[in-house]
Order: structure tokens, then sequence, then C-alpha cells
């Protein structure tokens, strides 16, 4: 390939994930889905700008082997065995209950029996870096979601292994044991002699990485040339991937135990960092790659077809999958979870249904409809999760309103609404101060655990007029908005302020932003939720650095008094994007200089027998 065509191929892949991904994400499909659609954009049946995707997939490929690589670095060996029932118990009962309703169906479509069994065990492999990714940007990678989809996807990987000496006898004829197809270093030699070896090779694995890695890599570390620490990383798994492919092995099960050996490594975070950037890229190359090989002619010839066993195909898998979770005890939502993310084909799905076309498994033509219902159930994945997500995931549970507690009569001194973190606090200083309080929260689960403590809390939200009313808003002096909900802050405060004018109104704010929005809307006060916190957080640090007690005081309090003048000095602008950015960047520097100069007067003046204050706290503006 000449070299400028090998660069315009990579202009175009760069800039189809440049463009499409972004937009995806802002439209809540996720980036797994943009990189599809890009290649498919840019491959061969549409726009034809990158020509036949062949030579750059087995490039992209090896982003999954690093992917696996970095998945085995967060994997302890002792963690493994943890997780022994999710890779064996769950994994195995995953994959036999997909290939039987898989090899059902097709058997019912009128399949060769052979046939079906092969498409059976090929099509119940699931996609590892579609899976991982979704989880990861779902925030499920690290919960038991993710770690029971891992142990199903790492089962999968395992049983590559057996896959490429199992599906060979499956053909029908004479050809059943010469035509392998997988061609290795090993190819032609008697099978004992080729276990033999595949164990040697994994054993030289985890020797090697054990014993031979720390040293080699102390020894670069020494240097103190990243470049070449990462160069060596990158060998490291190129290497492994390389001895896996000769003797046969999946390159990506390879990685991954590389990965286990060197997890209680010392260089474990540094690996990390250094080859994530190639994970992220590499994956993104595969998924455009993907989403290129997509033979849309195919699928504009049988669209019925296809389409259908597509969906029929990740309708089958989610059945089998959340069977199976609920066999193993799983919540029915924690295995609905697990099975609409493990709903689609798998990578090695093209490298096993090349390997039984050359096996004289299946023919060609059905081989080539398989790949397209496998490329068509990746595309769909982000798309039937994205669906799931909205109607299952972010919808609250359905549960029964608790019992509404009437109001007392009389008239209250303050009304709180949000008995949350914050809400809690500053009702328990008022009621320690003979105030009378009414508290209102709209969060079920919330109530029924504040009740269980004894707190009478009434059930609503604070926004409805007439349950402010009932609470007596019309009486009270003062109503705090503590909820963590800035809309429905808002919300609450422009219609209290509306309805009741002579009602003090004071507002949780995020940050400063929102902390304008109400008193825009009429919060007489407000108080940003971390503030205060990361004041102090900030006094206790001067503290660690060896300031006295008595100047990280002064420390806190003079930054709060600039801090605050500063606060309603940029209050006029805020709205002008331009203008309050300019005038934020602009007062930074002016700011650090006079809280600076403060700090050396105070000093100056400082008197160590005038009164210390107790706390940070004072008589001034919170904002």
């Amino acid at each position: 390939m000449a070299a400028d065509s090998l660069l315009i191929q990579a202009l175009v892949y760069l800039t189809a994930g440049v463009v499409s991904v972004p937009i995806a994400k802002r439209l809540g499909l996720g980036s797994v889905l943009g990189y599809l659609i890009a290649g498919a954009m840019v491959g061969p049946f549409v726009l034809n700008l990158v020509g036949e995707a062949g030579d750059v997939m087995r490039f992209a490929e090896f982003g999954v082997v690093i992917l696996l690589f970095l998945i085995g670095l967060e994997v302890r060996p002792a963690l493994l065995w943890q997780m022994r029932t999710s890779i064996f118990g769950l994994g195995a009962a995953q994959l036999l209950a997909t290939a039987a309703l898989v090899g059902a169906a097709a058997l019912i479509l009128g399949v060769d029996w052979r046939v079906a069994a092969g498409a059976g065990l090929i099509l119940a492999m699931s996609s590892t870096a579609i899976v991982l990714q979704n989880l990861e940007e779902k925030g499920l990678r690290q919960g038991p979601v993710g770690q029971a989809a891992f142990g199903v996807l790492l089962f999968q990987d395992l049983a590559v292994i057996p896959l490429f000496a199992l599906l060979p006898l499956l053909a029908d004829g004479p050809h059943a044991a010469a035509a392998t197809g997988h061609e290795s270093m090993l190819s032609g030699l008697p099978d004992w002699m080729r276990v033999l070896a595949s164990l040697a090779a994994v054993a030289g694995v985890v020797i090697g990485g054990r014993y031979l890695t720390r040293p080699v890599f102390r020894f670069i570390a020494a240097a103190r040339l990243r470049e070449i620490f990462t160069a060596s990383a990158l060998l490291l798994i190129v290497a492994v991937a390389a001895l896996m492919e000769l003797v046969g092995l999946s390159p990506a099960l390879g990685a991954f135990l590389a990965g286990v050996v060197l997890a209680e490594s010392e260089f474990r975070r540094e690996l990390e960092t250094d080859i994530e950037p190639f994970r992220g890229l590499l994956l993104g190359l595969f998924f455009i790659t993907v989403g290129a090989g997509l033979n849309f002619g195919l699928v504009a010839a049988r669209p019925v077809l296809i389409i259908s066993l597509a969906v029929g195909l990740m309708v089958l898998k989610f059945l089998a999958m959340w069977g199976v979770g609920l066999a193993f005890r799983r919540s029915p939502r924690d295995a609905a979870t697990i099975a609409i993310s493990l709903a689609q084909g798998g990578e090695f799905a093209f490298v096993l249904l090349g390997f039984v076309t050359q096996a004289q498994v299946m023919g060609s033509e059905q081989a080539g409809i398989a790949t397209a219902v496998v490329a068509l159930s990746m595309a769909f994945t982000p798309l039937a999760f994205a669906a799931y997500e909205r109607l299952v995931l972010n919808r609250a549970p359905q549960r029964a309103e608790p019992e509404r507690i009437p109001f007392d009569d009389g008239a209250p001194d303050a009304i709180v609404a949000g008995f949350g973190r914050v809400g809690q606090i500053a009702t328990r200083l008022l009621m320690a101060n003979d105030f009378k309080v009414v508290l209102l929260d709209s969060s079920i689960e919330q109530l029924e655990l504040i009740r269980q403590f004894g707190w009478r809390v009434h059930y609503g939200d604070a926004s409805r007029l007439d349950l402010l009313r009932q609470a007596g808003a019309d009486k009270a002096k003062l109503l705090i908005v503590a909820i963590d909900d800035r809309d429905k802050a808002h919300e609450i405060v422009d219609a209290a302020k509306a309805t009741f004018p002579n009602l003090v109104v004071i507002a949780r704010a995020f940050d400063r932003r929102h902390a304008y929005e109400l008193l825009d809307a009429g919060a007489d006060a407000v108080e940003r939720e971390t503030y205060e916190g990361a004041l102090n957080f900030g006094r206790k640090a001067l503290l660690k650095l060896g300031l006295s007690e008595r100047r990280a005081l002064k420390a806190a309090l003079i930054f709060r008094e600039h801090d605050t003048a500063l606060f309603h000095r940029l209050r006029p602008v805020y709205g002008q994007e331009e203008g309050y950015i300019e005038a934020t960047r602009a007062s930074r520097e002016t700011f650090e200089q006079l809280v600076r100069a403060e700090m050396q007067r105070a000093d100056a003046e400082d008197d160590d027998d005038a009164p210390v204050p107790a706390q940070v706290g004072g008589a001034r503006a919170q904002v």
C-alpha cells in the first residue's frame, strides 16, 4: 500500500471518529455506536472512502488485546479466585444456554444440525470491547453487574481455545480432521504436542511475568526515559500476544494473563497510565472497522431476513443470560442489565466464522449472513442499552406512597424542604435553639429511613403551593430549601417568593452560578453546599503544612471575606458569558494578591493575647 494512501486512510478514520463520536455522545447514544456509524459511513458499502477494511481490522484488533491486558492489571490473582463462580459458573451456564437456544432456533429454521451447533457456539460469544465500554460509560463497570459480565466474557475468551479444536469435528466428510484453517507454528503436529506446547507457552508467560519482567522494568525505569518505558510496556504486550498466536491460542487471553501476573507489581500504575491512550485509540479504530466491514449489499439484498436474525439473536441471548442470572440468584434487575449488555455477537465470532468456513462446517453464504448478523447486533447494542437505561435503570422503583402525617396547628418558625445531609444539620441547629420546624421531603426512600429514627417528616413536593400553605408558609418566618435538585430548588424559590412575599428564603446552591440563579429567583440568601466544607478542608491542610491554628483560622476568615466581596462584585455580569469569564479571570490574580497582602498585614499586627475565634464560621454573610 502506498504511503500516501495509508495517510489518507488514517485521515479518513480519524476524521470520522472525531466528527461522529461527539455527536453520538451528545445525542445520548454512547461512543461505541458513534464509532460504528462512522465506520459504516466511510466503509466500502456507503461512501467507499477507505476500501477494504481487512488490513486495518487486523491492526485494530490489537486494541482488544490491550484492553484485556489493562483489565488483567486490575484483577489480582486473589480477586480472580473470588470470581470463580462468575467465571466458571455464570460464564459456562451462559455459553451452554445461549448455544442451546440459538442452535434450536437454527434447527427450526431448517439448518443442518452441524451448522446449527456451530452457529450456536460461535454466536454465544459477546463483544468484550463493546460490553466493557458500555458499562464503563454507564458507571456499572466496578459493581456486581460489571463483575458478573466480566466473568462471563472471560470464560468466553477461555472457551475460544477448545472451540478451535471442537468446531472442525462438525465438518461433514473427510475434511473434518484436516481442514483446521487455524494456522500456527504447531500446525501439523500431533494433538498431544500442541496441547503440551500451549501449556508451556502459558507457563512461560506466568513465570516470565513473575520473575523476569520486574528486574527488566526496574532497569528501564532507572534510565528515567518515559518513552522507553512506554515502548517496553507495548513490547511486553506484543510479545505475549505473538507467543499466544504462534501456539494457536487467543492473543487477548495471553495479554489478560500477563496483566494478571503483573497486577501485584509496583509498576502496575505506571503501565496503566502509559498504555491507556493506545487502548482508547485502537478500540475506537476497531469499532470503526467493524462498522466499515458491515456488508450493506448483503443486508440490502435480504434486509428482512438479516435484521430479523440480528434482533432474534439479541432476544435469544437476552433470554438465556437473564434465565441464567436468575438461576444464580441475581436480582431480576441485575440479571436483565447483565443480559442486555451481553446480547450482541462478539469479536471472536468474525475469526471463528472464517475458521469454520475453511473447515467446511459452514458454507460461505451462511458465514456471510452470520457475519452481517453479528455486526448488526453490535451496532444495535448501544441503542438497546440506551433504551433499557431510559425505561428501566433511570426509572425509580414503584413504591407505595408513605403515610401522610397531618400538620400541627399553629405557626411554625421555619419550613425545611429537603431532609437530606444538608437539611438535617440545619434542622438540628434550629431545634436546639427552640424553634418550631416543619420538615418536607419528596423521597420515599429517605422518608422510610428517617422515620425509623423518630423524625416527623411530611411527604410531599415543596414546589406545590397547596402543600406549602398547609405546612404554614403564610405564617412561617423562614423557608430553607435544602434539596439536591438544582432545577427543583429554583422552582421552589420562585414559587415561594411569588406567593409568600414576606417569607424569608435561604437556598442551597450547587455552585457559584447556581447561587446567582437562586438569588435572581428571589432567594434572600444562598449557601454553596461545598463551600464551608472546602474552606475547612483548606484550613486543615494549612495546619498539616505547619501553620499555627491561629494563622490558619485567619487565612480562612480573610479568604471568605474577600471571596464574599468578589461574589457580589461579579453578580452584575453573570449571564453575560464572555463578560463573566473575562471578569472572573481578571479578578483571580487580584484576589490572590489581596488575600496575601491581608495576611501579611495581619501577621504584622498579630497579638498573641488577642482572643481567637472558636471556629471558621462567623457573622459574615455566607455565600
